[in-house]
């Protein structure tokens, strides 16, 4: 098969490709999807047949007369495909989720789904003869069907791993239903993280106190998400938590007061930044008592809110602390006292993670802080030592120095937020570099001393020092509590590490068991959680949902805001991914200027054969709510020209999205750019 007549168009990039070996196409069934500067194009078969062999693949580059697959002719002109295959865009997956969680997640694979199956419809599933890490090839039986006249075997499409199993014994099908996931033998393999056998999972003692459809043990975001659209759903639900009040780490010590504390930290920078134009007022006078009380409103509003959506949806709430006693049972350990069991159909593990302790740092004297600590704002030290130079030590930064604490930062980086670009917290690093006591990178606290003048640190870097500090926040990452659950007594696996393995559909190893959120791994976000929670619910109720989200992204609500999604350009290299970069900087921004900020910029990346964005970072103010545009760009496969075309209100800083995109385009004419080599 050759590329047809296209007129005028030669050395087209090939944006999609729609068929692999084996594949039975029709003729005029769309095999490749090509795109020039001027319209998407989807080139046809000429002719019914099977695929013997596709000679192109995303980014390479066609005219008219190329030769582009081969395929044995069957005349029939009817046959049709027999599965889709999904190319999400054209770069590879990096192995891990990145840091704090970039999670870059564009892919190749491939769904291996129902074919037509004539007049049957609902059909159950009698077998599953597969498993995630199994090789088939494209004729393996992979599941069983039986209708009440025949059973029927599906096979696999094509050659590959199977990486995720859609379906389980019990589940109906029909046709376009999907089964299962491959990777293909030359997508990337994606190692498994080393788990810890499952137990031999525990008898019940005896019925329980309280019976739930669907138990959700903990109140996060994703837990008390998941409660509520399975309680929609029409599942009786029970939630337990062992925080007084629903919303988890997130809403009483985490996200939520932080970022109170953050408004009235950029509310002091903002007066005491406006003296250099003329608009001058004292020196703030903080009341560390209201300012603490009016964050506690302010979680109180939003965790009574939830306690109000609970009773609402006849949600029955537990606080305490739950571990498993067997793979239907869990036991509650409860806050006031005494203890209760209940027994469940369905479980969804969300039960988050806690801060890394480090064994050289006194955590029993009050003085040292972990990010709960610190939010409970007890005083502002004179002297703060920071452990951590990523988001929340960075954060809690910007809150105590805006206070008046003269504030440290140790890194073992060489880079402040290891996850981000570096070109991107460079704008940062500058302000605090000239504003705080101190930023070492590439240095590490090897000992603290707890005594009557303070916190001793030893500080080693490319010279050793000590310093004494009045408090100390550890900031040094997270663990997950997947250890503290009583998994192994539901038969549940926990790796190394202490992370929930699960798959596309938030099932653990046990078929009835979810997990979502920080214990399922990286990124540990809440806006991860709360999409997990809603598919793992849902697929208890028995819908076919999928947590396949292309990116996920990551702000920094410091002073500039740091903020981030897609592929960054450390991946990018890594993974040998030819991309092009517009960048837009806010010296050029009205909007940038009149708020003073003009230190700031806006950065697209986008892949060189098709010009789609596939990641994009932004640093300055109100960076955070900017990178929505970009992700949802993303995930819709947008290109640089639908970016720059999108009308944004002028004068903006959303403007400056549209701006990055039109450097990459050359088309930008507020700012003189050299022309883009072809």
């Amino acid at each position: 098969m050759r590329i047809p007549d296209i007129g005028d168009f030669a050395d087209v990039p090939v944006i999609e490709v729609h068929v692999a070996p084996g594949d039975v196409v029709a003729a005029e069934d769309p095999v490749l999807t090509l795109e020039s500067d001027k319209a998407t194009m989807d080139i046809p078969a000429p002719a019914a047949g099977t695929v013997e062999e596709v000679l192109v693949q995303v980014g390479s580059r066609v005219s008219t007369g190329d030769v582009v697959l081969r395929m044995t002719e069957s005349g029939t002109g009817t046959a049709p495909a027999t599965h889709p295959v999904t190319h999400e865009d054209a770069v590879p997956a990096p192995v891990d989720r990145p840091g704090y969680g970039s999670a870059a997640g564009v892919y190749d694979r491939v769904e291996v789904v129902v074919p037509e199956l004539g007049d049957f419809a609902d059909v159950p599933v009698t077998e599953v003869l597969v498993g995630p890490g199994d090789q088939v090839g494209p004729h393996t039986p992979v599941v069983t069907l039986e209708s009440d006249k025949a059973v029927m075997e599906i096979p696999a499409s094509q050659s590959g791993t199977v990486e995720d199993v859609a379906v389980r014994v019990g589940d109906r099908v029909s046709a376009g239903s999907i089964l299962l996931f491959l990777r293909t033998e030359d997508a990337p393999s994606r190692p498994a993280a080393a788990a810890t056998p499952a137990a031999e999972p525990a008898a019940a003692s005896g019925p329980g106190d309280v019976r739930a459809d669907v138990l959700v043990l903990g109140a996060g975001p994703g837990g008390y998400t998941a409660a509520f659209r399975a309680a929609d759903l029409g599942k009786s639900v029970v939630l337990v938590d062992r925080w007084p009040a629903l919303g988890g780490v997130c809403l009483n010590v985490g996200c939520i007061p932080s970022k109170a504390l953050l408004h009235a930290a950029k509310v002091i920078a903002e007066t005491r930044e406006m003296a250099e134009h003329g608009l001058s007022f004292g020196e703030p006078s903080v009341d560390v008592g209201k300012l603490r009380s009016w964050k506690d409103q302010v979680v109180g509003r939003l965790t009574g809110g939830l306690a109000g959506l609970a009773r609402q949806r006849k949600v029955t709430t537990i606080r305490g602390s739950g571990r498993f006693t067997s793979p239907n049972q869990v036991q509650v350990e409860l806050a006031d006292g005494g203890t209760t069991t209940v027994d469940f159909e369905h479980a969804i593990i969300a039960a988050g993670s806690e801060p890394v302790r480090l064994p050289f740092v006194p955590h029993e004297d009050p003085r040292v802080m972990d990010s709960t600590g610190a939010l409970e704002l007890a005083d502002v030290p004179r002297r703060l030592l920071i452990l951590g130079g990523g988001i929340i030590g960075l954060e809690m930064a910007t809150v105590y120095h805006e206070l008046g604490a003269e504030v440290t930062v140790v890194e073992l980086m060489d880079q402040i937020i290891p996850g981000a670009d570096k070109d991107l917290v460079q704008p940062l690093y500058k302000r605090i570099s000239q504003t705080y006591a101190g930023v070492h990178l590439k240095t590490k606290v090897t000992a603290v001393e707890a005594r009557p003048e303070g916190l001793v640190a030893t500080l080693e870097g490319e010279t050793s020092t000590t310093a004494t500090f009045d408090r100390m926040l550890v900031a040094v990452g997270r663990r997950p509590n997947g250890p503290a659950i009583g998994a192994e007594r539901a038969g549940v696996v926990v790796d190394e590490r202490g992370f929930v393995p699960v798959d596309k559909q938030m099932r653990t190893n046990v078929p009835h068991i979810f997990a979502i959120g920080d214990v399922v791994g990286q990124p540990m976000l809440a806006h991860k959680a709360t999409h997990e929670g809603k598919v793992a619910a849902e697929v208890t109720a028995g819908q076919n949902s999928f947590f396949d989200a292309r990116v996920i992204p990551s702000v920094a609500y410091t002073d500039p805001e740091v903020a981030w999604v897609g592929v960054t350009e450390n991946e990018a290299r890594a993974a040998g991914i030819h991309y092009g970069k517009g960048v837009f900087p806010w010296a050029a921004s009205g909007r940038a200027l009149s708020l003073g900020r003009d230190e700031g910029f806006t950065k697209l990346l986008f892949d060189e054969a098709g010009h789609r964005v596939i990641g994009a970072g932004v640093v300055g103010p109100s960076a955070g709510e900017l990178i929505a545009e970009l992700g949802l760009a993303i995930e819709m496969g947008a290109d640089a020209a639908d970016i720059g075309l999108t009308i944004h209100a002028h004068p903006t800083l959303s403007e400056t999205v549209g701006m990055a995109a039109e450097a990459f385009e050359g088309t930008l004419t507020d700012l003189y750019l050299p022309k883009r080599k072809k």
